[in-house]
């Protein structure tokens, strides 16, 4: 994760056992909860295991079914499913919630197959009960019991609403008449919501305001800012990760971000090269995914200072191989900049690294954006830059997943680093269908706040800069360098030549040299200088 450092367990055992905590512990059986909020209850999972946030359906005084705006569904009491039947709770939430992988193959296990085939043989076309049926095969890996020819003959129905989810490539079910449309696979198929804030940020076109403010600045211009942005980006990064930008880490990483635009197929040789390639410590330093459990510990001692539990190696593994296959093949529906938030963020759940897994992840969206064709190279968006002006926001969109997901495990210490791990029973369900809605919101605002608040305003600080240099320099004879730092030191500090710095340059700038800079900046923030003056 980003904003915590990673501590590498060492001498660790992890116990594979299932970790039984009922649902009725800390107040989490809710019997207002409907659809998949009471199925989440039904989890077995440790009460503060919240998987679904906001987006949530419980019994409430209305004459009818509503979405609030921050996604909470209301149902009058008269339309809920009944307490303790699973399957009605499944059917409510397939027709008025869409499709949760995640609950559902934590709970349909759950589920009587008999009760489920009952359902089917009284309404064989319906299609919700088509498509529980098609998950409880998929989910499972196994046909439902004595339904050798479910004999349906309605017309197929897409998984996934297009209209509410982003969507992958269609591959049909003939048995069920059902198009699953995820965005991945039965393995590994992260979800992501399309909110109301997310269609917005997707209709701004991000991307495509990249592509047209590089045309419209001029080619040596965009080579400025762009050496900028590889500056910074790769200041911004290592920031937040807490660490100092040594002139040597800053090297490793602006490298790595140069090759973002060479065609390379994501592999995990390749992904440990660049692992390598971030990490100065040899130590570190990785051939493979890691094959031991590691852990993002805080400020606390022990277990208490254990704030996220990665996948288990093994299961680790095969997401890997799942987010592999994705950003290797970007669904064609799929928008390039939503492909590279959902790729990013995934990867730094699973964190299949010990160590690097942060900036890993940030790299991984130069990377998608690169392959896609869709940015001229070597053009670069300073995410990371805005990432780091609004890392609280950041924080949030990680533990929306992350703080949940902790409960998922329960862990041990004996000392030093001597620590187990046993896990809630069924935890790999939330890692394969992990709800990353709101990392992909983030990153996309954090794309357009790179274009519009960071590249703009550098490309406005060049062009006042050149403007204040040549007024200067077409009047006092002053060293370069120290009329470059003086701009820039007045410009960042809104037109004033603060009296520390006056001080530090009066031995070799006369004091009417630095009154005219200070009054050039002043005029070239409100305006064209006098002689750039069309009238």
């Amino acid at each position: 994760m980003a904003e915590q450092k990673n501590t590498a367990p060492t001498q660790t055992e992890h116990n594979s056992r299932p970790l039984k905590i009922f649902a009725m512990e800390e107040g989490r059986l809710n019997m207002n909860a409907v659809g998949y909020a009471y199925l989440q209850a039904q989890a077995e999972l440790p009460g503060s295991a919240d998987f679904l946030g906001p987006w949530q359906a419980r019994l409430a005084a209305t004459q009818r079914i509503e979405r609030l705006p921050d996604g909470t569904l209301l149902v009058p009491p008269r339309l809920a499913p009944p307490p303790g039947d699973l399957l009605q709770h499944a059917l409510f939430a397939l027709k008025h919630e869409g499709v949760r992988l995640d609950v559902l193959a934590a709970c349909l296990p759950r589920l009587n197959p008999q009760s489920l085939v009952q359902a089917f043989q009284a309404a064989p076309n319906g299609v919700y009960i088509r498509k529980l049926c098609h998950l409880w095969e998929g989910l499972r890996g196994q046909p439902l019991p004595g339904l050798d020819n479910p004999g349906v003959a309605a017309a197929y129905a897409p998984l996934f609403d297009p209209d509410e989810w982003l969507t992958g490539p269609i591959r049909r079910d003939p048995r069920w008449r059902i198009d699953f449309n995820g965005l991945g696979d039965w393995t590994f198929c992260p979800q992501v919501r399309k909110t109301p804030a997310l269609l917005a940020l997707l209709n701004q076109d991000v991307l495509g305001q990249a592509h047209a403010f590089a045309e419209s600045v001029g080619q040596a211009m965009l080579d400025r800012a762009i050496h900028w942005a590889y500056l910074s980006e790769t200041e911004g990064s290592l920031a937040i990760e807490g660490e100092a930008p040594s002139a040597d880490k800053a090297a490793r990483f602006a490298s790595v971000l140069r090759r973002a635009h060479e065609p390379r197929a994501l592999t995990e040789e390749w992904l440990a090269e660049l692992q390598n390639a971030l990490i100065s410590t040899p130590w570190a330093q990785e051939m493979q995914f890691r094959t031991e459990q590691n852990r993002l510990q805080g400020a606390a001692l022990g277990a208490a200072g254990v704030s996220y539990v990665p996948p288990w190696p093994d299961l680790a593994v095969e997401l890997m191989a799942g987010l592999m296959r994705l950003a290797n093949q970007r669904p064609a529906s799929l928008d390039v900049l939503a492909h590279a938030a959902v790729v990013s963020f995934t990867f730094v759940f699973i964190h299949p690294f010990m160590d690097g897994n942060g900036r890993l992840s940030r790299y991984l969206i130069h990377h998608c954006l690169g392959q896609s064709g869709r940015l001229p190279p070597p053009f670069l968006l300073p995410i990371s830059v805005a990432m780091r002006k609004h890392e609280a926001h950041y924080l949030a969109a990680l533990t929306a997943f992350s703080r949940p997901a902790r409960q998922l495990c329960n862990v041990t210490w004996a000392g030093d680093e001597h620590y187990s791990y046993a896990w809630v029973d069924g935890a790999a369900a939330w890692f394969r269908y992990m709800d990353v809605t709101p990392g992909v919101e983030f990153v996309l605002a954090m794309a357009q706040a790179a274009l519009d608040v960071h590249l703009r305003e550098e490309v406005a600080f060049l062009a006042l800069f050149d403007r204040v240099k040549r007024h200067i320099d077409a009047r006092y004879d002053l060293r370069g360098s120290d009329l470059a730092t003086l701009i820039v030191t007045i410009h960042q500090n809104a037109g004033v030549l603060s009296n520390n710095r006056r001080k530090r340059f009066a031995e070799h700038v006369p004091a009417e040299v630095l009154d005219a800079i200070e009054t050039t900046v002043q005029a070239a923030l409100r305006g064209p200088l006098p002689e750039e003056d069309p009238s």
